[in-house]
C-alpha cells in the first residue's frame, strides 16, 4: 500500500514537473506581454486619476514624470541589491544541501525517500496555495456602479 501511494505521488510530481517546462521564446513572449499589460494598467490608472481628481494636462504630465522617476529609482535599488540577494540565496541553498546530507546519514534509505517525497509534496502544496492567493488578489473585471 505504501509503495502504491509513493508510486502515485512520484508519477504526479513527474507530470507537474513536465508541465512546468518552458522554452526561452515563451519566456520572452510572456515578458513582453506582461510589460505591455503593465503599461496599459499604468495608463488606465493615470486616466482614472485624471478623471477622479479633475487634473489638467500639466498635472498629468508631472505625475507621469514622477512615476517614471520612481520606477527608475526602484530599478536602481533592485540592481544594487541583486548581489546581496544572490548571496543570501546561495547561503540558503548550501544550508539546505547540508541538511539533506545530514538527514541522509540519520535516516534509512526508505525513510529518506519518504521524507524527500513528503517535502516535495508540501512544497507543491505551498506553491499552489501561493498561486491561489495571487489569483484571489487580482480584481475581477466587473463593472462598478458610479457614485455621484
Amino acid at each position: 500500500m505504501k509503495k502504491l501511494v509513493l508510486a502515485i505521488a512520484f508519477i504526479g510530481m513527474g507530470s507537474f514537473a513536465m508541465a512546468q517546462q518552458t522554452n526561452p521564446q515563451d519566456k520572452e513572449a510572456r515578458k513582453a506581454e506582461m510589460q505591455q499589460k503593465r503599461q496599459q494598467k499604468e495608463q488606465e490608472h493615470l486616466s482614472q486619476m485624471q478623471k477622479d481628481l479633475n487634473l489638467n494636462q500639466s498635472q498629468v504630465a508631472q505625475i507621469k514624470d514622477l512615476h517614471e522617476k520612481r520606477k527608475a529609482e526602484m530599478k536602481a535599488d533592485f540592481e544594487k541589491n541583486k548581489d546581496n540577494r544572490q548571496a543570501k540565496m546561495d547561503e540558503r541553498k548550501a544550508k539546505r544541501a547540508q541538511m539533506d546530507a545530514d538527514m541522509k546519514q540519520i535516516l534509512t534509505p526508505q525513510q529518506y525517500d519518504k521524507w524527500q517525497a513528503d517535502r516535495k509534496a508540501k512544497m507543491e502544496q505551498k506553491r499552489v496555495a501561493m498561486k491561489d492567493r495571487k489569483m484571489m488578489k487580482k480584481p475581477m473585471n466587473t463593472a462598478t456602479p458610479e457614485v455621484k
